[in-house]
């Protein structure tokens, strides 16, 4: 798992290819494989390979979204707040669960914020896609993740950038 997360950054361009099925099918196990609080699990994915509909999430915010219409796949990540106080928390661990198997699937991917962000002055993202996405009410989307065969390298972030000043010892401020 650490050489994953050494290799592993978020990747915006993606080539022209679709991804292939069973990779997609393998995503959303690892997704429904997520841990949750007290297993109720109240996340919902909507899983979108449609370019049409990808163009319409690439608009769910005025920055930060346009991306996914390039993307040849687009997972929703949706919770249910009536299902679990800690939605948010279920929702971002199966967000992460999805970034780090795209990226043990050969795939890259790029986490773009909704919860909390606006699509324009009058409306929010989380709105503007229950309004796309037909989404019932009682879901609210925390996330969107666009996935697909990365057309840009970067290279790993070194050990030697991480914030080791952060970590503290038994107590905050001992080293």
């Amino acid at each position: 798992m650490i050489p994953l997360l050494q290799a592993r950054r978020s990747i915006r361009k993606f080539q022209d290819r679709k991804i292939e099925p069973e990779k997609i099918d393998k995503l959303m196990e690892a997704a429904l494989r997520a841990p949750s609080s007290m297993g109720h699990n109240p996340w919902e994915f909507i899983v979108v390979t449609d370019k049409v509909v990808l163009e319409s999430l690439s608009r769910a915010r005025e920055h930060g979204s346009a991306f996914i219409k390039n993307a040849p796949l687009g997972i929703v990540i949706c919770a249910d707040p009536a299902k679990s106080t800690v939605w948010i928390e279920d929702a971002s661990i199966a967000s992460i669960i999805l970034h780090l198997t795209a990226a043990s699937l050969g795939l890259g991917s790029c986490w773009i914020q909704i919860r909390e962000r606006m699509h324009d002055s009058t409306k929010t993202a989380g709105a503007y896609l229950a309004d796309v996405l037909n989404l019932p009410e009682n879901l609210k989307v925390l996330s969107m993740v666009g996935i697909g065969y990365p057309a840009e390298e970067k290279p790993g972030h070194g050990k030697e950038t991480l914030s080791y000043e952060k970590v503290h010892r038994n107590r905050y401020g001992e080293k």
